[in-house]
């Protein structure tokens, strides 16, 4: 095949999950309800934080900042999956395949990060409980979100950038939903290896690292809770730390099963509906998550509810 450079009018198509007109109406009105509510879902989660103060903590300060980013992470790819099916399209353009997998790619690093700061407020939490507050003040707290922050948008503008040196062939067909880096770098005539190899290097570094201090904080916090001499004050202790275990469970639980799965190689439809639990089912069940096994976001939530009843009453 021969390579041509990408111009302004250089398109990806994105082959979806399906081509059948009945599947492609399910699945506009699935993924529809999907995001609606993720976002719902997560936009109250936001809302009882801002509102309560008695959730003006460390532990609800990095959920809301989770909960934003689980917004945008959906945004970055449902929308314009469901334009596509409306329009019965499956083009998308260069550029904003490059801006797709740059967000796609940035919120991902952030919901690894902020899971890993969540895990070592937890650590503190439960292993220095008299000097929480010292260690966990406000100003660390901003300082720790800032750096995930800036360590997540610099890194996926250095695979932006390094993507643009290369040429694409004329069949750029990606079997996929959105643009996934991977699938991109498939769709190239040129030689993708330092891209390949800067790709996987960043994975096992951010990927790896914050898995491997999330291991840690919770290899010191089992130690921690062992040392408990009561039965209630263990329980107490691992369940301000269980909605956290089971989103960091959820999402690199789905997140192995996609890449390192019987779906991988990303060759085929089966492996963008495996990981439709990664991109899709895992921010939309965060907020349940922490709402149904958390007694302060629903105190939280049931007031903010009452509020407007009554205040739908007085109108």
């Amino acid at each position: 095949m021969k390579p041509r450079n990408h111009t302004q009018s250089s398109q990806f198509i994105l082959l979806g999950l399906s081509d059948e007109p009945d599947m492609q109406r399910l699945l506009f009105w699935l993924f529809l309800s999907m995001y609606l509510i993720t976002v719902l879902g997560n936009l109250l989660i936001i809302l009882a934080f801002r509102s309560d103060s008695r959730l003006h903590t460390p532990m609800y300060f990095f959920l809301s900042n989770l909960s934003f980013v689980d917004i945008c992470y959906t945004s970055t790819t449902i929308p314009k999956m469901l334009v596509n099916i409306q329009t019965q399209s499956k083009a998308i353009t260069f550029e904003g395949c490059i801006a797709q997998m740059y967000f796609f790619v940035l919120c991902i690093g952030l919901d690894d990060l902020l899971l890993t700061v969540m895990a070592y407020d937890r650590f503190v939490a439960i292993c220095h409980p008299l000097h929480y507050t010292i260690i966990m003040n406000p100003r660390i707290c901003g300082l720790l979100v800032l750096a995930s922050w800036s360590i997540s948008v610099f890194h996926p503008l250095f695979q932006s950038l390094m993507l643009l040196r290369l040429s694409f062939c004329s069949n750029m067909e990606i079997p996929h939903f959105f643009c996934e880096l991977n699938q991109v770098l498939r769709c190239s005539c040129s030689d993708t290896f330092l891209n390949d190899l800067v790709m996987y290097s960043m994975i096992l570094f951010l990927g790896g690292g914050a898995l491997a201090g999330i291991l840690y904080s919770y290899s010191k916090i089992v130690a921690c809770i062992r040392r408990i001499s009561s039965a209630q004050g263990k329980h107490k202790a691992f369940s301000t730390c269980a909605s956290h275990l089971s989103v960091v469970s959820l999402f690199y639980g789905t997140g192995f099963g996609v890449y390192f799965g019987p779906a991988f190689p990303y060759s085929s439809h089966s492996g963008a509906i495996a990981s439709v639990m990664y991109t899709v089912a895992t921010p939309m069940l965060n907020p349940f998550i922490y709402s149904l096994r958390n007694k302060d976001i629903k105190g939280a939530l049931k007031r903010i509810f009452g509020v407007a009843a009554i205040l739908q009453k007085l109108s």
